[in-house]
């Protein structure tokens, strides 16, 4: 365990002096700076006003950003290691190999989900100030989210890291992936199914097999629970899981394909031929 927060520990100091660490953290420090001088917080859509109007955008914002950030920052850190010759160091030291995955992990986990949380903890301490009345069920559920959505991410980029030979191919393979997600969302989805004749249950499952949909679809479901925006989808969700019962799903399903992918990453990691 004390190797494993070396490591991470390693991990954050590293990114911390990196510089894609400092334009993440402008990018969502600047998101939050803009809503307010755009006066969001006084604007009212669907009954939302205040503080919930500007977390709603927030949220759909950085579902875009978050992810592409998470991927390709995360797939150097194995790949760009093997590259740099650090394993063959790594092997003369006294520190595990599941250590070493695991504590880059926690590490990276830290500093991407810190920026992203500390600018919506920065806009609710502003709200406070000013006055504004603060949705704290909403901030709950929303902190929550984007905490499965980096770890979600996370685990995919250390899956590409492991299996990528190179930087290059690991940094491809990321785009890629952010890019089939990014495509296969309603409107691609559903050109599909209605030209395959396919079964509307399989469609939105097979839709809902991407972690992309759900968190869009859960971000959805906090000020509009009967999902009237998706048409006919939401009947076939409601029916499956009912309102309370889908927002558990957005958070246990992300969480645990991340778990998954990062297992089966320090598997293939493991067994690889690390030099």
């Amino acid at each position: 365990m004390k190797q494993l927060w070396l490591t991470a520990k390693l991990d954050i100091v590293e990114s911390l002096r990196a510089r894609w660490f400092q334009i993440y953290t402008l990018v969502f420090g600047g998101i939050v700076a803009l809503l307010f001088v755009f006066g969001l917080t006084e604007s009212r859509v669907l009954g939302f006003i205040g503080l919930s109007r500007l977390l709603v955008t927030y949220i759909q914002l950085t579902m875009a950003i978050l992810p592409i950030f998470v991927l390709i920052t995360t797939v150097r850190s194995v790949a760009g290691d093997r590259e740099a010759g650090v394993f063959e160091y790594l092997l003369s030291l006294p520190v595990s190999l599941s250590a070493w995955f695991w504590g880059k992990i926690v590490g990276r986990y830290i500093v991407v989900f810190a920026p992203v949380f500390l600018a919506m903890l920065g806009a609710v301490i502003w709200a406070t100030i000013a006055g504004i009345e603060v949705p704290w069920d909403m901030f709950g559920y929303y902190t929550a989210l984007l905490a499965v959505m980096a770890a979600c991410f996370l685990g995919i980029g250390m899956l590409i890291s492991a299996i990528a030979r190179t930087t290059d191919m690991a940094q491809g393979a990321a785009f890629m992936v952010w890019l089939f997600l990014l495509l296969f969302l309603d409107l691609i989805l559903l050109g599909v199914m209605i030209q395959g004749k396919v079964a509307p249950e399989i469609a939105v499952t097979l839709a809902l097999a991407n972690p992309l949909q759900v968190f869009r679809t859960a971000a959805l479901a906090l000020f509009d629970p009967q999902l009237i925006v998706l048409g006919p989808s939401a009947y076939v969700i409601l029916d499956l899981f009912g309102t309370a019962g889908y927002k558990v799903f957005a958070l246990v399903y992300p969480a645990a394909l991340g778990v998954v992918s990062a297992t089966v990453g320090y598997f293939l990691f493991r067994r690889g031929d690390l030099p």
